[in-house]
């Protein structure tokens, strides 16, 4: 098996995160994961196991991603703790993104796949779409050169009530909606990050704005920063208590906090420069404390004034600044760039597979492909991850790397460790032709 001459660093990283398994499911794990890295085109799990050469195993290849399926807290534990932690050593907080996303499926047996609302239709597409929906959480990291990148840590697969019961019985999940696993995704990673001694920050869609998200995560003592509805019930902060007064202080004001009349008077406003998706630009805001049931407490709401119309932002922490709570909120986009790269490079959702615990693990394989690849490229230069746009000449030279550049990159220097090891120190004609012959499949 020639996965052996893969890279050092890149063995270890792959052997981490295996040993969650079984030691043979373990070692069969490895060697997936250089084939999940090498296959181009079709991203089927069947194109995974002929690019790692386990063909005549790939019953047992099977079981292994169901393996996965099964632990996928404990593998995204090691993720977390062995391979993120130095690149997030520095900073006072950690922040963690949270959105949903759904990838298409086909075929009536495909377990837990239903028909979900499409956030993304198109020009042609539809307003529903049938397959998956995954609830991830991932790791808002700043690039030196690169702005902010999203690294998927860990999700949780969404099934619609109806359709629960038509998943096998040894493999049906208990339901839960999609606030119920946002809280469970953060209970998990604030579980470890709180080791690391920073402060947790939330940053998630204003669909997870509610209660039901809102009111652990602040028992959690986690801050939260998200999109604030124009309509929702505000309330003033209560003053102080006169003295003598008996029973518990009020938690929420007696006066109603109306954000549309605060952004339509024209005093109040304010000027500041700010970084937005890796730009400075000017804003016009207003600030105000306010108290909101969903939220369980005072928050810090921020009114910005945009040529479409004014737009509303909060953040559960009434000290943090402007500055923390819009580029928070810009910065979540970087998980949306995110799923994009995820479905169109790395695959996700297009494994054809049908059991439940072999779709979560073949999408939290792909998850964690992004987040290697990531990593792997951290500290290169950016000439080191573009050097075959010399074949493009149409191609902006100047762009800063894709995901698409890092994983082939990544491609070519798995290849020539492995050309290297077989060329340069055996000489065995025998191996030098299996090499060329597995170079070409994976041309092909």
């Amino acid at each position: 098996m020639l996965s052996s001459h893969t890279p050092v660093p890149r063995c270890q990283w792959f052997s981490v995160l295996a040993g969650a398994l079984d030691p043979r499911s373990g070692r069969r794990l490895v060697v997936l994961f250089l084939g999940l890295i090498l296959t181009r085109g079709r991203r089927a799990l069947s194109n995974w196991i002929r690019a790692a050469e386990l063909s005549t195993q790939y019953r047992r290849c099977y079981a292994t991603v169901a393996a996965v399926g099964r632990r996928t807290d404990r593998i995204a534990t090691r993720l977390l703790l062995e391979v993120l932690k130095p690149v997030v050593a520095t900073g006072p907080r950690v922040v963690l993104a949270l959105d949903d996303t759904p990838t298409a499926r086909y075929g009536s047996k495909v377990q837990g796949a239903g028909v979900h609302h499409n956030p993304t239709p198109g020009p042609a597409g539809s307003a529903f779409v049938y397959g998956h929906v995954w609830v991830v959480l991932g790791l808002l990291v700043a690039h030196p050169r690169g702005g902010v990148v999203a690294l998927p840590l860990l999700a949780r697969l969404y099934i619609r009530r109806t359709n629960v019961g038509a998943v096998r019985a040894t493999d049906r999940p208990p339901f839960a909606t999609k606030l119920a696993m946002a809280v469970d995704l953060v209970r998990w990673a604030h579980g470890w990050l709180t080791l690391w001694g920073k402060a947790v920050w939330v940053v998630a869609d204003g669909a997870y704005a509610q209660g039901p998200v809102l009111k652990p995560l602040r028992k959690l003592g986690v801050t939260v920063v998200s999109r604030l509805r124009r309509d929702a019930a505000r309330c003033s902060v209560p003053g102080p208590r006169a003295p003598g007064t008996r029973g518990c202080p009020r938690v929420y004001g007696t006066d109603r906090v109306s954000l549309a009349k605060r952004a339509a008077h024209h005093g109040g406003w304010s000027t500041g420069t700010f970084t937005v998706y890796g730009k400075s630009v000017e804003k016009k805001y207003k600030t105000l404390v306010a108290t909101w049931r969903p939220a369980g407490g005072a928050i810090r709401v921020v009114l910005v004034d945009e040529p479409h119309g004014w737009v509303a932002f909060f953040c559960t922490d009434t000290t943090a600044t402007v500055a923390d709570i819009l580029e928070r909120v810009a910065d979540r986009f970087a998980l949306e760039t995110c799923f994009r790269d995820l479905k169109q490079t790395a695959g996700a959702g297009h494994q054809q597979v049908r059991r439940l615990p072999t779709n979560i693990g073949s999408f939290h394989l792909c998850l964690w492909s992004f987040t290697m690849t990531e990593v792997w490229a951290w500290d290169r230069e950016a000439e080191e991850l573009v050097g075959h746009r010399s074949a493009s000449p149409w191609d902006d030279p100047n762009r800063r790397p894709s995901h698409a550049d890092k994983r082939r990159a990544w491609q070519h220097e798995l290849l020539a460790q492995e050309i290297q090891a077989v060329v340069g120190e055996h000489h065995d004609h025998a191996k030098i032709r299996d090499l060329a012959h597995r170079c070409l499949d994976l041309a092909a």
